[in-house]
Parts: C-alpha cells; sequence; structure tokens
C-alpha cells in the first residue's frame, strides 16, 4: 500500500496539473470500488474548478469551488495517471477519468479496487468518518517531541506498533517506520512507555527526515506504485534496514559483533533492524 510520501508525491503530482482548471467532464466507469461511489459523484465533477489540494495521513483531498472536497485513497494496487487527453483512450481498471479545460486526463486505475473515492463539504473534511481521530500530521508543527511523548505515555505496545497506530501519529506506514526506528537507533521492540524523553528527541526529527528525504525521492516503488506521471519512485534504493534481511548493517564495523539486517514479524507485519544498533 502507498505510504505517506507516496501520496504526498501523487497529490503533488496532481495539483501541478489540476489546480486551477475546471473538470470539463468526468467519467464514472463502475459503480463501486472498496465501498459505494458517491450518488452522482460524475455530475458534480463536471464543470467544477479545483481550487487546491491537501493531503491528510495517506488520503488526499482536492477542493472543488462548490464547496466539495473529493477524499481519495489510493487502497492496495491505486494509482493516479496524468496524460494528455486523446480521443479513444482507454485504460485497462481505469474506473474514473476527468478531464481539464485544459486538455488534460486524469484516471484513476486500481486493479484490486480496494481504494476508495467519497465527497465531503470542505468545511467538514476533517470529521468525515476516514479522518476523524488521526493523530497530527509527522510533517507538521503539531508531531513534536512533546506531543508524541505524550502520545507514547503509559503504553506498553512495542514502538513499532504505537508508530503505526494512526490515533497516535497520522500516515506512517511499515517501511518508513522501520527506517527512522533504524535512524534513531531505538529498537522496534522496544516498549513504547520507554521512548518519552531522549529517545523521543532522537525519533522524531529521525521520522521527518526519513519522509522527507523519501517525497524528494519521489516514493518507494513496490508492485503498483509510480508517480502521476508513470515514472517510478526511487527512495527503495536508499533503504537501511527495510527489505534488507541478513545483509550487512550499513552502520555496524562488521565482524562477528554484527549479523546484518534482522527480520521479525510484528502485528502480523515484516520488521527490519539490527539488534546492535538498535536498542
Amino acid at each position: 500500500m502507498p505510504e505517506l510520501p507516496e501520496v504526498e508525491t501523487v497529490m503533488r503530482g496532481l495539483a501541478a496539473r489540476l489546480e486551477g482548471r475546471v473538470i470539463t467532464r468526468a467519467l464514472v466507469n463502475r459503480p463501486d470500488l472498496r465501498w459505494p461511489m458517491p450518488p452522482g459523484l460524475a455530475v458534480r465533477l463536471t464543470g467544477a474548478r479545483v481550487t487546491s489540494f491537501r493531503r491528510r495521513a495517506k488520503y488526499i483531498l482536492m477542493r472543488l469551488d462548490g464547496g466539495d472536497s473529493v477524499l481519495l485513497h489510493l487502497g492496495m494496487s491505486g494509482r493516479m495517471l496524468i496524460g494528455p487527453n486523446r480521443p479513444n483512450q482507454d485504460t485497462l481498471h481505469e474506473h474514473v477519468v476527468l478531464e481539464t479545460d485544459e486538455g488534460w486526463r486524469v484516471g484513476f486505475v486500481d486493479p484490486r479496487r480496494f481504494g476508495s473515492i467519497d465527497l465531503v463539504r470542505t468545511e467538514a473534511e476533517d470529521q468525515h468518518k476516514l479522518l476523524a481521530g488521526l493523530g497530527p500530521e509527522p510533517l507538521g508543527d503539531d508531531f513534536s517531541v512533546a506531543s508524541l511523548s505524550e502520545a507514547l505515555a503509559g503504553k506498553k505496545t512495542p514502538i513499532k506498533s504505537a508508530l503505526l497506530d494512526q490515533k497516535n501519529v497520522a500516515g506512517l506506514g511499515n517501511i518508513y517506520v522501520c527506517e527512522a526506528l533504524f535512524r534513531a537507533k531505538v529498537s522496534p521492540q522496544r516498549s513504547a512507555h520507554t521512548i518519552p524523553g531522549a529517545r523521543a528527541a532522537r525519533l522524531v526529527p529521525e521520522i521527518k527526515a526519513t519522509l522527507e528525504e523519501a517525497i524528494a525521492a519521489g516514493g518507494s516503488s513496490l508492485r503498483d506504485y509510480v508517480q502521476t506521471n508513470g515514472e517510478l519512485g526511487y527512495f527503495q534504493h536508499a533503504w537501511k534496514v527495510y527489505g534488507r534481511e541478513n545483509e550487512p548493517c550499513p552502520t555496524c564495523p562488521g565482524g562477528k559483533a554484527c549479523d546484518g539486517v534482522k527480520r521479525i514479524t510484528q502485528a502480523g507485519r515484516s520488521t527490519f533492524y539490527c539488534p546492535r544498533v538498535q536498542r
């Protein structure tokens, strides 16, 4: 599933082509994805001007001049592809199409149909059932050493699981939590209640730096993810531990003291880390 950097990259690609443009034609090619499509979606989109975009956690919000926001989630295999509008264009698994007054075509392609689209009034975005109760954005000012310390106080769950809990911090996923914990030299198995203080002071800036570097690289391309122009992201080439089981730890000097990157399972997900570096 695309994580925060991938969603941010897709949102920026959409904004570059759609912000300020009028949707001259909207097509909805099936009645549902993960959930039913909003009633009359094509009619409500046709003729609307896109005013701005916002990302909340792993969701994209496309704001329209009529006061509605399109809430978009890519799901497991969703992609947003942008290109020049051509006659009789047909793309496999393309469920929603937007055409603009500038001649661009945006297609939502989702082979597995775990993605979703909804409409919400812009002023009520944060009250939507998928957004209500989310924690602070990790790249925002509200996510700080103090806020993380407060969220983790008294929690006995492993820190890896606590960071994936969207109520504690919004939008973090498995790849970037593994990478940030390694950079902060914090064991993914460490109890969350031991993080507040000095460890949180290491962890928060590493979470932000990891996400920012991933966004700059266009995200990480795994399975179906591509950018809106069809290009792959490149951050997977900068992974320190994720997916590198039994490979040498990039921090350890080598020798018998380090057996390389290890993989364990936590809450049904693979965790990659170096037991020597991360305590």
